[in-house]
């Protein structure tokens, strides 16, 4: 017998830890169900520990394919054992060949399928299993597993369009951005021995001194750039830290807005979903809360979760905090009183997204010139620090 530590959350949505022996962690995981727990987290403690699974990366659209193969096998009457024999087969990647016949032998052993991708944390995140157990439970895995394959899909394709709409913009500041590097480290010295003894205007005296500073200290430049962006990224992981800075990307004009219909959209369209497939509201707002990228929203689904907890409206807590709009918050409240949660939030995920995409086209349409502009500014004061002092020159030469 191994021992094992857990942390699970009850049918209330309460988080509870523990430790409990069991010969495996399949065995481990089946006695956490059979108590009508949740299982967040199951470790090994002492030599269980290392009978973990190798750590792997799956794609998103690699796992959505994955799902929808999975559920037309077994929507066509296919055992579990025997669709997962055929997607070994027929899948073309090494690392989610090998996954599946992992899983695979795991379910041969007698484990659940939810209970076997819980140990693969990396790849199936906790809002996958908590779905699949409720799909197990409830005999509709077929359509857990479409409702996952179409979450992914339209995920994928939101994340798609918002990468695809800032390629241009990053493309303009990067190409503006070496430009200038390089007139200020190749172009302007040419100047330096002609405008030597002019009295040099500001807009030249600055440009020479960035040209200098260019080239002398560049490699000074590099580390700094490096440390502000470490720092940056270790800032990261700070809630603070990013709690700040989400609040002053919520300020940007047209950008802001489209990144609070963005964790909306996530929000509605994974608890939505839960709800659909079975998944308790109080475990569902537990997992949608860690999913919706954004801190102050989370914030508010927390609160929210506890006042859930004490009996009250879902729709009375989210908005308290300005986030959500009001006529969300309307039709939410209206499908309380209705009893048909979960639909309506499916619907208000296609309604916002629709909205963030034409929010992420207007910002583009504004990034856009804004780079062109400042990239035309740069240019253009690189232009005037050096036909300054020339014109100066010039007018000494014909006073003479």
């Amino acid at each position: 017998m191994a021992r094992f530590a857990y942390t699970a959350m009850n049918e209330s949505g309460a988080r509870v830890a523990g430790t409990l022996e069991a010969d495996s962690e399949g065995a481990a995981l089946r006695m956490l169900e059979e108590k009508r727990l949740f299982p967040v987290s199951v470790k090994g403690v002492g030599a269980a520990a290392s009978g973990k699974p190798r750590r792997r990366r799956v794609k998103a659209a690699e796992l959505g394919l994955l799902y929808g193969q999975l559920a037309d096998l077994l929507g066509s009457g296919v055992p579990l054992l025997r669709a997962m024999d055929s997607l070994v087969k027929s899948t073309p990647s090494p690392p989610v060949k090998e996954l599946l016949r992992e899983i695979r032998a795991s379910v041969a052993d007698g484990r659940s399928l939810a209970e076997t991708l819980r140990q693969y944390p990396e790849v199936f995140p906790p809002l996958h299993t908590a779905m699949v157990q409720a799909g197990e439970r409830a005999a509709f895995l077929e359509e857990v597993l479409r409702s996952l394959a179409g979450f992914i899909e339209r995920f994928e394709e939101l994340r798609s369009k918002v990468l695809g709409a800032l390629i241009y913009p990053a493309l303009l500041a990067g190409l503006g951005t070496v430009v200038m590097l390089a007139a200020l480290m190749f172009f302007v010295p040419k100047f330096e021995p002609l405008l030597g003894n002019v009295k040099k205007p500001l807009p030249s005296e600055i440009m020479f001194t960035a040209s200098f500073i260019v080239r002398k200290y560049w490699y000074l430049l590099v580390v700094g750039l490096a440390g502000v962006g470490g720092l940056l990224w270790t800032q990261r992981q700070n809630e603070a830290v990013s709690r700040k800075l989400e609040i002053w990307r919520l300020k940007i004009p047209v950008v802001g807005s489209a990144l609070r219909l963005l964790a909306i959209t996530r929000f509605c369209r994974i608890l939505g979903t839960m709800l659909a497939n079975g998944v308790p509201l109080l475990a569902a707002l537990k997992i949608s809360k860690d999913a919706t990228g954004s801190n102050l929203l989370a914030e508010r689904i927390a609160i929210a979760t506890e006042a859930v907890r004490d009996g009250k409206r879902l729709s009375e807590e989210l908005g308290k905090g300005d986030f959500i709009p009001e006529q969300i918050l309307a039709i939410i409240t209206v499908a309380e009183e209705s009893n048909n949660l979960d639909k309506v939030l499916v619907q208000i995920a296609d309604t916002v997204e629709r909205r963030t995409n034409r929010q992420v086209d207007q910002a583009v349409r504004l990034i856009e010139p804004a780079i062109l502009c400042g990239v035309a500014a740069a240019i253009g004061f690189l232009a005037l620090g050096l036909l300054l002092p020339i014109f100066t020159m010039a007018s000494a030469l014909g006073s003479k």
